[in-house]
C-alpha cells in the first residue's frame, strides 16, 4: 500500500500551492525557496503522469486532475494535524472536580464549557460555585479558579486575570429612569454584591462618596447583584470580565466610562500534587486558551457615554 502513495514533500507543496494559487506563497508557508516548491510539484506531476496546474494570469488554477486530488490531500493533512493535535494535548480520563467563583462559573465559564467537553469527552467533569479558600486543602476539590489576594500558602497558583470594576444597568430601567450624572444614581436601588466596599470605591474615584443613597440591596456574591441588575431591580457593579459578554449583547449596559481596579485578581490555583494530574492540566490549559481566545475576539466591556474624571488618588477596589 505505502508503495503507492507519492512522497510526502510533494504532496506537501501541491497542497499548498492549491490552496495559495501561488507557488511564491506557498513556499513562504514551507519555508523553502521558490524553486524547490516548483521542483516539488514537477516530481509530483511526473509521478503522476498528469499535470496538476495551468497558468490563469498571475494565478496557478487547478487541472480537473489536481481539483480531484486535492480533497483526498487535505482531508489526510488535516487529520494528520488533528491527531497530532490529540496527542500532544494533555489527555486523561476520569473525574475532574473545579470550585470557580459564582460570577464567573455562572457569567463566564458556563457559556464556553461545550468546548472543553467536546476536546476531552472522556473527563466527567463536576462543576461547583464556590470562592471558598478551604477548597484548595478539600480532598473532593481538585482545582480552584477563585478571586483572591493568592495568600494561599504553599499552593500552586497562577494569575488569570485582573479586573475593572464599573456600574451596571439593564436597558429598560435606564430608558425608563435615565441616569445622566453620577447624581443620578440616588434615584437608583444600589446593588451589592459585596459589603459595600467595591461601591465605596467607584464612588470615592468618581468624587461622589457625598451622593445621597438611596435604597440598598445586599447580595452574596457579584453574581447575584448582576443577575438583579439583569432583571431591572437597580444598579450594581460589573466587571471587565464577567460582564463583557452582557455587554456585548445589550443585557447590560454602562452609563459611566470610569473604571476601577479591583483589589484582587482571578487566579487558577490548586494543591501541589494535583498539579501534574493530566485532567487538571487539561483544564487548566482550555481556562488560559478561552480568556486569549475572548481578548483575540475583543470580547472586552465598553466603556459609557457620561465622562467622569478620575479623582486622583482614589483607592483600589475590594472584591466581590
Amino acid at each position: 500500500m505505502s508503495g503507492r502513495l507519492p512522497p510526502l514533500n510533494p504532496l506537501r507543496a501541491f497542497e499548498a500551492t492549491a490552496r495559495h494559487g501561488s507557488l511564491t506563497k506557498a513556499a513562504a508557508e514551507l519555508s523553502v525557496t521558490h524553486g524547490a516548491v516548483s521542483h516539488q510539484i514537477k516530481a509530483l506531476e511526473a509521478t503522476l503522469k498528469v499535470r496538476l496546474f495551468e497558468r490563469a494570469g498571475q494565478r496557478l488554477k487547478l487541472t480537473p486532475q489536481g481539483a480531484e486530488l486535492l480533497p483526498a490531500v487535505s482531508g489526510a493533512f488535516e487529520g494528520i494535524a488533528a491527531a497530532t493535535a490529540r496527542l500532544m494535548r494533555p489527555t486523561g480520563a476520569g473525574q475532574l472536580s473545579v470550585s470557580c467563583v459564582a460570577a464567573l462559573l455562572s457569567l463566564w465559564v458556563i457559556p464556553r464549557i461545550g468546548s472543553f467537553v467536546a476536546q476531552y469527552p472522556n473527563i466527567r467533569l463536576k462543576l461547583r460555585a464556590s470562592n471558598d479558600p478551604q477548597d484548595l486543602r478539600s480532598p473532593e476539590i481538585d482545582l480552584c479558579v477563585h478571586y483572591g489576594d493568592r495568600d494561599w500558602g504553599d499552593c500552586w497558583f497562577r494569575k488569570w486575570s485582573d479586573l475593572e470594576l464599573f456600574p451596571v444597568v439593564s436597558p429598560t430601567l435606564i430608558n425608563n429612569r435615565p441616569i445622566r450624572t453620577v447624581r443620578d444614581l440616588a434615584d437608583h436601588v444600589m446593588l451589592h454584591g459585596d459589603d459595600g466596599r467595591e461601591w465605596h470605591t467607584w464612588l470615592a474615584a468618581a468624587d461622589a462618596l457625598e451622593l445621597a443613597r438611596g435604597p440598598q440591596l445586599q447580595m452574596s456574591d457579584a453574581r447575584l447583584s448582576t443577575e438583579a441588575a439583569l432583571h431591572g431591580h437597580g444598579v450594581a457593579l460589573g466587571d471587565s470580565v464577567t460582564a463583557s459578554g452582557l455587554l456585548a449583547r445589550g443585557q447590560l449596559v454602562t452609563p459611566f466610562n470610569l473604571a476601577v481596579p479591583a483589589v484582587d485578581s482571578f487566579y487558577v490555583a490548586c494543591r501541589g500534587q494535583m498539579r501534574s494530574a493530566p485532567v487538571v492540566q487539561a483544564f487548566i490549559d482550555w481556562i488560559f486558551a478561552e480568556r486569549d481566545l475572548s481578548v483575540t475576539r475583543g470580547e472586552t466591556a465598553v466603556a459609557g457615554q457620561i465622562g467622569i474624571r478620575k479623582r486622583r488618588g482614589a483607592g483600589r477596589g475590594a472584591g466581590g
